[in-house]
């Protein structure tokens, strides 16, 4: 991209507008690439998220209308559980979701 824009600005005879043209014509791909990038990223925290947000569901879900000290202590211990759980989880995903997203960029088609 940068050796693209660079050849672009030394056309002299170009007018602004189309070195400004060129140079977004040589961006296309990376901002392509950047999208769809940031677009991956985060449909995986949005997933990571709403595991997080059912366990907080279940837990309250779980608790006693009127919980003790007790009630509130074990469903903050299930809930740090069941989110430690989700973590791992979509840890145990990245590399496929890594694999996917290389294999994407990296294909004749994007």
């Amino acid at each position: 991209m940068y050796s693209c824009s660079a050849k672009c600005c030394e056309n002299r005879s170009a007018s602004l507008d189309e070195v400004q043209r060129c140079i977004d014509n040589c961006s296309t791909a990376v901002n392509r690439a950047q999208t769809y990038l940031q677009n991956e990223i985060e449909l995986f925290q949005n997933r990571l998220q709403r595991c997080a947000m059912s366990c907080q569901d279940n837990v309250r879900d779980a608790l006693p209308v009127k919980p003790t000290d007790k009630d509130v202590a074990n469903g903050r211990a299930n809930l740090e559980k069941c989110v430690i759980e989700c973590a791992k989880t979509h840890v145990e995903l990245v590399p496929g979701l890594t694999k996917k997203i290389l294999d994407t960029l990296n294909s004749k088609n994007y």
